[in-house]
């Protein structure tokens, strides 16, 4: 799976994975998600927990992002040094801010991120040296999140930044920032704009979803990629659809 070039391998469905048991993962492998993201944003996860998964993702061929608590560069190297596949950093509202995240997830001379080949991206030391390096400088997948106006707005200069694969609209965030509801027309101008400049730029744009139903919807409507419910949730839905199934006259 890619989430670099718009249209490159056709829609892609993740999920995101916010408890820190690695069956969480297995299970949505298991289910065929072609990718997770596991959240360090919203979650008490700790790096434990996310080496664990970033593990049980690749053996099961799913490709693990992990989303970062904040923009810091510390968090981003080490998850990449995990083994990540890439990285989604939130609130990315500017180009320097994009600038910034490409710095974190690249080698010098392209960024500052330093070498840490004996862990897992570099298998343990036993991965060539110009491989790691390789893969950090032109594999690991750098998306940034536009959950603001002014993230939106800057659509086209944050996909010019040479090292941004993606980016992935929040709509939620942006809702809550103008004081509307997502189905706003303003909300819905604002994701038209990402969209035309992503379609633009030729570059890949994702968003999330709570149901199957609005995913379909979003990559009906361009999106590339769809991040469509979370662990916890698919587990309180099963687990409430049984009890109301069980007690109808206490469904809630």
């Amino acid at each position: 799976m890619s989430l670099r070039t718009k249209g490159e391998t056709g829609d892609a469905l993740g999920t995101w994975v916010k408890l820190p048991d690695p069956e969480s993962v297995e299970i949505m492998a298991h289910a065929g998600f072609d990718f997770v993201v596991i959240d360090l944003e919203h979650t008490a996860m700790d790096l434990r927990a996310v080496s664990t998964h970033v593990a049980m993702a690749r053996s099961l061929a799913v490709d693990p992002l992990v989303r970062v608590p904040d923009h810091g560069h510390s968090a981003i190297q080490r998850v990449l040094d995990a083994g990540a596949a890439g990285v989604v950093v939130p609130h990315v509202d500017t180009v320097a801010q994009a600038e910034a995240a490409v710095r974190s997830t690249r080698f010098p001379p392209w960024g500052t991120r330093g070498s840490g080949g004996t862990s897992r991206a570099g298998r343990w030391g036993t991965l060539p040296r110009d491989e790691y390096l390789d893969f950090g400088n032109n594999g690991a997948l750098c998306v940034v999140q536009l959950e603001s106006r002014q993230g939106i707005e800057n659509t086209a200069g944050i996909l010019a930044v040479d090292g941004i694969d993606s980016v992935f609209v929040g709509a939620a965030d942006l809702s809550m920032e103008m004081g509307v509801p997502a189905s706003d027309a303003q909300v819905q101008d604002l994701i038209t704009h990402a969209l035309e400049a992503a379609s633009d730029a030729g570059r890949s744009i994702g968003t999330a979803a709570g149901t199957s139903e609005q995913g379909l919807a979003a990559l009906a409507r361009g999106f590339d990629y769809v991040v469509v419910s979370n662990d916890t949730s698919i587990l309180a839905n099963g687990a409430r659809q049984i009890v109301n199934a069980v007690y109808p006259d206490q469904a809630g």
